[in-house]
Protein backbone atom coordinates (compact mmCIF):
# COMPACT_ATOMS: atom_id res chain seq x y z
CA UNK A 1 0.00 0.00 0.00
CA UNK A 2 2.76 2.39 0.97
CA UNK A 3 4.66 1.57 -2.21
CA UNK A 4 1.66 2.42 -4.41
CA UNK A 5 1.14 5.70 -2.58
CA UNK A 6 4.80 6.62 -3.13
CA UNK A 7 4.57 5.68 -6.80
CA UNK A 8 1.44 7.78 -7.22
CA UNK A 9 3.17 10.75 -5.55
CA UNK A 10 6.26 10.44 -7.75
CA UNK A 11 4.06 10.18 -10.86
CA UNK A 12 2.21 13.35 -9.85
CA UNK A 13 5.50 15.24 -9.39
CA UNK A 14 6.72 14.07 -12.81
CA UNK A 15 3.51 15.20 -14.53
CA UNK A 16 3.68 18.54 -12.70
CA UNK A 17 7.31 19.15 -13.71
CA UNK A 18 6.56 18.31 -17.34
CA UNK A 19 3.57 20.64 -17.40
CA UNK A 20 5.53 23.68 -16.18
CA UNK A 21 8.95 23.81 -17.90
CA UNK A 22 11.49 26.34 -16.59
CA UNK A 23 11.25 29.79 -18.18
CA UNK A 24 13.49 30.38 -21.20
CA UNK A 25 16.37 32.83 -20.71
CA UNK A 26 15.57 36.33 -21.96
CA UNK A 27 16.67 36.94 -25.55
CA UNK A 28 19.05 39.80 -26.22
CA UNK A 29 17.80 42.45 -28.56
CA UNK A 30 19.85 42.63 -31.76
CA UNK A 31 22.24 45.57 -31.80
CA UNK A 32 21.01 48.12 -34.32
CA UNK A 33 23.25 48.53 -37.36
CA UNK A 34 24.38 52.12 -37.86
CA UNK A 35 23.26 53.65 -41.12
CA UNK A 36 24.79 56.99 -42.00
CA UNK A 37 21.91 59.28 -43.02
CA UNK A 38 24.07 61.62 -45.08
CA UNK A 39 25.22 61.19 -48.69
CA UNK A 40 28.63 59.50 -49.06
CA UNK A 41 31.45 61.92 -49.77
CA UNK A 42 29.86 64.82 -47.91
CA UNK A 43 31.35 66.43 -44.84
CA UNK A 44 28.19 65.61 -42.89
CA UNK A 45 28.68 61.92 -43.78
CA UNK A 46 32.34 62.05 -42.62
CA UNK A 47 31.46 63.62 -39.26
CA UNK A 48 28.48 61.33 -38.65
CA UNK A 49 30.59 58.17 -38.81
CA UNK A 50 30.99 56.46 -35.40
CA UNK A 51 34.79 56.59 -35.78
CA UNK A 52 34.81 60.41 -35.84
CA UNK A 53 36.72 62.24 -34.35
CA UNK A 54 39.18 59.45 -33.42
CA UNK A 55 39.75 58.43 -37.03
CA UNK A 56 43.13 59.20 -38.57
CA UNK A 57 41.39 59.86 -41.88
CA UNK A 58 40.98 63.37 -43.20
CA UNK A 59 38.22 65.07 -45.14
CA UNK A 60 38.89 67.36 -48.08
CA UNK A 61 36.36 69.56 -49.80
CA UNK A 62 38.22 69.81 -53.09
CA UNK A 63 36.12 72.68 -54.39
CA UNK A 64 36.72 74.80 -51.27
CA UNK A 65 40.38 73.73 -51.11
CA UNK A 66 40.97 74.82 -54.71
CA UNK A 67 39.94 78.40 -53.92
CA UNK A 68 41.69 78.54 -50.55
CA UNK A 69 44.99 80.41 -50.48
CA UNK A 70 47.26 82.38 -48.18
CA UNK A 71 45.04 85.44 -48.48
CA UNK A 72 41.76 83.87 -47.35
CA UNK A 73 42.74 80.95 -45.14
CA UNK A 74 42.71 80.45 -41.40
CA UNK A 75 43.27 77.45 -39.14
CA UNK A 76 41.20 76.18 -36.21
CA UNK A 77 42.61 73.54 -33.84
CA UNK A 78 40.35 71.66 -31.42
CA UNK A 79 42.17 70.28 -28.38
CA UNK A 80 39.19 68.13 -27.22
CA UNK A 81 38.73 66.58 -30.68
CA UNK A 82 42.45 66.38 -31.52
CA UNK A 83 41.56 67.62 -34.99
CA UNK A 84 42.41 70.72 -36.99
CA UNK A 85 40.56 72.52 -39.75
CA UNK A 86 41.86 74.52 -42.67
CA UNK A 87 39.15 77.09 -43.17
CA UNK A 88 38.10 79.44 -45.96
CA UNK A 89 35.75 81.81 -44.20
CA UNK A 90 33.22 79.52 -42.51
CA UNK A 91 33.80 76.65 -44.95
CA UNK A 92 35.98 73.65 -44.09
CA UNK A 93 38.60 72.93 -46.75
CA UNK A 94 40.35 70.12 -44.80
CA UNK A 95 39.45 68.41 -41.51
CA UNK A 96 42.49 66.44 -40.33
CA UNK A 97 43.89 64.58 -37.31
CA UNK A 98 46.47 66.22 -35.05
CA UNK A 99 48.29 65.41 -31.84
CA UNK A 100 48.80 68.27 -29.40
CA UNK A 101 50.58 68.71 -26.07
CA UNK A 102 50.38 66.33 -23.12
CA UNK A 103 49.19 67.36 -19.66
CA UNK A 104 52.80 68.07 -18.65
CA UNK A 105 53.48 70.06 -21.85
CA UNK A 106 50.03 71.44 -22.71
CA UNK A 107 49.15 73.32 -25.87
CA UNK A 108 47.70 76.65 -24.68
CA UNK A 109 44.33 77.67 -26.14
CA UNK A 110 44.10 81.11 -27.66
CA UNK A 111 44.33 83.19 -30.80
CA UNK A 112 47.63 83.21 -32.67
CA UNK A 113 49.18 84.12 -35.99
CA UNK A 114 51.81 82.24 -37.94
CA UNK A 115 55.13 83.92 -37.13
CA UNK A 116 57.56 81.86 -39.19
CA UNK A 117 57.58 79.22 -41.93
CA UNK A 118 60.50 76.82 -42.47
CA UNK A 119 60.30 73.66 -44.59
CA UNK A 120 63.30 71.90 -42.99
CA UNK A 121 63.28 72.68 -39.31
CA UNK A 122 64.83 70.95 -36.30
CA UNK A 123 63.93 71.62 -32.69
CA UNK A 124 66.49 73.43 -30.57
CA UNK A 125 64.70 72.25 -27.41
CA UNK A 126 63.86 68.54 -27.84
CA UNK A 127 65.66 65.70 -29.59
CA UNK A 128 68.32 63.04 -29.00
CA UNK A 129 71.71 63.14 -27.34
CA UNK A 130 74.48 61.01 -28.85
CA UNK A 131 77.71 59.97 -27.17
CA UNK A 132 81.19 60.32 -28.69
CA UNK A 133 80.79 56.96 -30.48
CA UNK A 134 77.55 58.01 -32.15
CA UNK A 135 75.32 55.89 -29.93
CA UNK A 136 72.06 57.29 -28.57
CA UNK A 137 72.75 58.49 -25.03
CA UNK A 138 69.20 59.74 -24.43
CA UNK A 139 66.33 59.46 -26.90
CA UNK A 140 63.93 61.98 -25.35
CA UNK A 141 66.33 64.74 -24.41
CA UNK A 142 65.88 68.39 -23.55
CA UNK A 143 68.67 70.78 -24.48
CA UNK A 144 67.71 72.86 -21.43
CA UNK A 145 67.91 70.05 -18.86
CA UNK A 146 70.11 67.23 -20.13
CA UNK A 147 73.88 67.17 -20.30
CA UNK A 148 75.71 66.16 -23.45
CA UNK A 149 78.57 63.76 -22.67
CA UNK A 150 82.09 64.77 -23.68
CA UNK A 151 82.53 64.34 -27.41
CA UNK A 152 78.80 63.83 -27.90
CA UNK A 153 76.17 66.04 -29.47
CA UNK A 154 72.52 67.08 -29.25
CA UNK A 155 70.43 66.59 -32.42
CA UNK A 156 67.07 68.32 -32.45
CA UNK A 157 63.94 66.45 -33.48
CA UNK A 158 62.91 66.94 -37.11
CA UNK A 159 59.88 69.23 -37.48
CA UNK A 160 59.25 69.46 -41.25
CA UNK A 161 56.96 72.18 -42.61
CA UNK A 162 57.31 74.22 -39.45
CA UNK A 163 54.76 76.98 -38.84
CA UNK A 164 55.64 78.88 -35.67
CA UNK A 165 52.87 80.18 -33.38
CA UNK A 166 54.90 81.45 -30.40
CA UNK A 167 58.49 82.52 -29.89
CA UNK A 168 58.64 80.12 -26.92
CA UNK A 169 58.71 77.16 -29.30
CA UNK A 170 55.12 76.18 -30.11
CA UNK A 171 54.18 75.57 -33.71
CA UNK A 172 52.60 73.24 -36.25
CA UNK A 173 54.65 70.65 -38.12
CA UNK A 174 54.79 67.11 -39.49
CA UNK A 175 55.11 64.48 -36.76
CA UNK A 176 53.75 61.31 -35.23
CA UNK A 177 49.98 61.54 -34.80
CA UNK A 178 48.53 59.02 -32.36
CA UNK A 179 44.90 59.74 -31.60
CA UNK A 180 45.69 61.41 -28.28
CA UNK A 181 47.86 64.30 -27.03
CA UNK A 182 51.51 63.26 -27.28
CA UNK A 183 53.67 66.29 -28.11
CA UNK A 184 55.73 68.84 -26.16
CA UNK A 185 52.95 71.43 -26.86
CA UNK A 186 53.36 71.61 -30.64
CA UNK A 187 50.58 70.62 -33.02
CA UNK A 188 51.65 67.61 -35.08
CA UNK A 189 49.99 66.65 -38.35
CA UNK A 190 50.41 63.84 -40.85
CA UNK A 191 53.05 64.00 -43.57
CA UNK A 192 50.50 63.89 -46.41
CA UNK A 193 48.43 66.75 -44.94
CA UNK A 194 50.75 69.33 -43.36
CA UNK A 195 52.55 70.26 -46.62
CA UNK A 196 49.15 71.17 -48.09
CA UNK A 197 48.35 73.32 -45.06
CA UNK A 198 51.80 74.91 -45.34
CA UNK A 199 51.14 75.85 -48.96
CA UNK A 200 47.84 77.53 -48.10
CA UNK A 201 49.02 79.85 -45.33
CA UNK A 202 51.47 82.72 -44.86
CA UNK A 203 53.16 84.61 -42.06
CA UNK A 204 50.24 86.38 -40.40
CA UNK A 205 47.58 83.71 -41.08
CA UNK A 206 45.23 83.50 -38.03
CA UNK A 207 45.27 80.30 -35.97
CA UNK A 208 42.71 79.64 -33.24
CA UNK A 209 43.32 76.91 -30.66
CA UNK A 210 40.12 75.86 -28.92
CA UNK A 211 40.30 74.32 -25.43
Amino acid sequence: MKVSILLSFALALLISSCATPPPAPPTQAAKPVFKNPHPPGTYAHFKAEPSYPKTSNSYRNHEVLARTNAENSRIVISLPLQRAFLMNGDEVAIDYAVSTGTSTHPTPPGNYKILEKIVDKRSNLYGKIYDADGNVHKSDASSRKDTVPEGGKFVGAAMPYWMRLTWSGIGMHVGRVPRYPASHACIRGQSHIVPIIYSKVKIGTPVTIQG
